[in-house]
């Protein structure tokens, strides 16, 4: 009978010893899982954001073409005017037509 006791002894050890194992591969497998499906979720998050995302628009830099462009045609006033194909009145009326745009 010692025996026998022994061996169902033995025999419930194992198992409990294997059903503890088996129980924490099991929480460690299915956490590693959950991180997995945590991560995979973040980064579809983060595509659907950059798919969708309103547009960033800069603010469009002041045009120094702008005034150079101005001061071009108050260059070929002034010549016009030079050359007397503009009067002083037509002149004054035109420069102030450009600068007033």
């Amino acid at each position: 009978m010692p025996g026998l006791i022994r061996g169902v002894a033995r025999t419930a050890v194992i198992a409990g010893t294997a059903t503890a194992v088996s129980n924490r591969v099991s929480r460690r497998q299915a956490g590693r899982w959950a991180e997995q499906e945590q991560a995979q979720a973040y980064e579809q998050q983060q595509q659907y954001e950059q798919q969708y995302a309103q547009p960033q628009y800069a603010q469009p830099a002041p045009a120094p073409s702008d005034m150079d462009a101005k001061i071009a045609q108050l260059k070929q006033l002034g010549e016009l005017r030079e050359q007397g194909v503009l009067t002083d009145a037509e002149f004054e009326e035109q420069k102030s037509r450009l600068l007033n745009q």
